[in-house]
């Protein structure tokens, strides 16, 4: 498989996460469906956690069994810092993004409340009233920007994974990760749109959040492959499993507040399964 080849199927990747941004046009009855979507894509992404690091260890486990202490150490730290900067690196992104748009938001909201007896000197005394169809508009808006911004950096992450397996000559784990990601994106512009219900954003809006959660895939896969040994592998994949581990506790944090235990229960499993057999399939066929 080309090097070209393996960018444009990590842009695919990244990109089929415009499947699920249509539904932000949608206004209502398909909250059973993003529960059932973002469920599979946990149990994807669980599977996925295990197989990156497992891949991420392995160069650790060849070390300790010739007994060679010091690449193992170097190894494992720069895998658990990785591992950590791709976890707690998006956890403080997605702080700072919340602090921005609640400090964006907290005077549209003390103007809205200040308005009935606000006015200012020299007027007649008719409050100001604050334009409460549009703002609100606007905060959603903002909001879905910075969710879209937070996956376009764990995607980025998820693209070097990509491009650093082919570039290993690890075809079937690149191949298994396209797959893999591509299917757990289809449901990330679930995510982002859900800000947007009710406010029917225009598609180029759309495209545009499409193109910043989902286009740093292929970025990441065109830098991956430029890069082809141990150390720079363990880093990507550390950061991939860290972005990966990121996403799923948001996933069960909104499969939890769904209380929909059976149906989210039913379709981690469906999302386990559909893993190993992807896993099955691509290894099967000398991908």
């Amino acid at each position: 498989m080309s090097p070209l080849s393996v960018a444009l199927l990590g842009a695919v990747a990244g990109l089929t996460i415009f499947l699920g941004l249509p539904l932000g046009r949608l206004k209502s009855g398909t909250a059973a469906l993003k529960t059932a979507l973002n469920a599979v894509a946990t149990g994807i992404l669980l599977f996925l956690l295990w197989d990156v690091l497992s891949q991420a260890w392995e160069p650790v486990d060849a070390a300790l069994t010739t007994h060679d202490l010091g690449t193992a150490l170097v190894d494992g730290v720069l895998m658990a810092a990785c591992l950590g900067a791709g976890l707690l690196g998006l956890v403080y992104v997605d702080r700072y993004m919340r602090r921005r748009t609640l400090a964006a938001a907290s005077p549209i909201e003390a103007a809205r409340r200040g308005s009935a007896s606000y006015s200012p000197a020299g007027s007649t005394g008719i409050a100001l009233a604050a334009p409460a169809a549009v703002e609100p508009v606007v905060a959603a808006r903002h909001l879905a920007l910075t969710i879209a911004i937070g996956i376009g950096l764990h995607n980025f992450a998820e693209g070097l994974a990509i491009g650093t397996a082919a570039a290993q000559g690890q075809l079937a784990f690149a191949v298994l990760l396209i797959v893999g990601f591509g299917l757990h994106n289809a449901t990330e512009g679930f995510g982002i749109v859900a800000p947007l219900a009710g406010t029917r954003p225009s598609w180029g809006y759309l495209a545009l959040l499409g193109v910043i959660g989902g286009g740093p895939t292929f970025l990441g896969t065109l830098i991956g492959q430029a890069f082809s040994n141990d150390l720079v592998s363990i880093a990507f994949l550390g950061l991939a499993a860290g972005s990966i581990l990121y996403v799923v506790i948001e996933l069960l944090a909104v499969a939890r507040r769904s209380n929909r235990k059976t149906l989210v229960g039913w379709c981690i499993f469906a999302g386990l399964v559909a893993g190993f057999l992807t896993d099955a399939i691509v290894t099967a066929a000398g991908a």
